[in-house]
């Protein structure tokens, strides 16, 4: 009796390593396109603002950046309905979900506190100003990357992620006394491209 209950808890434990293990690898599967979008988004988002702000010398056309996870939901929402198959939610599922919607989040608050702080003359504007609000999103951004990489075991999402946030954040203090504010916006531009890159060797590894 003591063998069968223990033959059980085996076999259930390894259909639960099986079914987490699967859930990952289908997870991985579809975040190739979600990944390859967002890097498009980044890239294409950070040269527009860089060469309005260059053009007209205003910064204001940083506000363009709060169309990008609209323009992200619409598409990701119409790539979804043309998958043929259903993904129900699981436990990996909504972990990642929650790690970026954390993510998002975070940079808008941080982005609009940021802004109203500085424009109104508030200390904490000063602040905020004084430690970057580039670094501090690419290291927000690398951090999601990072976690979610490690959550689906998957090394180019969790290398990437070091890439964006560390390299990022070693890349702006590098060259920061040597660029001015729309300058920066092209790191931002840099991580879209690390992101697509993602993307496509994801798609690959799952051809």
């Amino acid at each position: 009796m003591e063998q069968n209950k223990e033959m059980t808890a085996s076999e259930s434990l390894a259909l639960i390593t099986k079914t987490m293990n699967e859930s990952r690898k289908d997870i991985v599967q579809r975040s190739g396109k979600y990944l390859l979008l967002w890097g498009i988004l980044l890239t294409v988002f950070s040269l527009l603002v860089f060469s309005l702000w260059t053009a007209t010398g205003q910064p204001d056309w940083n506000l363009l950046w709060f169309v990008t996870p609209i323009i992200a939901i619409i598409v990701s929402s119409i790539l979804k309905r043309k998958e043929s198959v259903s993904h129900p939610d699981n436990a990996i599922s909504r972990m990642i979900g929650g790690i970026w919607r954390s993510f998002g989040v975070f940079v808008v608050s941080t982005a609009i506190f940021t802004l109203l702080f500085a424009k109104f003359g508030h200390t904490l504007g000063a602040v905020a100003v004084a430690i970057g609000l580039t670094p501090t999103i690419l290291l927000l951004f690398g951090m999601a990357e990072t976690v979610s990489g490690i959550a689906v075991k998957n090394k180019a999402i969790t290398v990437a992620g070091f890439l964006t946030g560390i390299g990022g954040l070693i890349l702006y203090y590098l060259t920061a006394s040597n660029c001015d504010g729309a300058e920066e916006i092209l790191l931002f531009m840099l991580a879209g491209v690390v992101l697509a890159v993602t993307g496509l060797i994801v798609k690959h590894q799952n051809k």
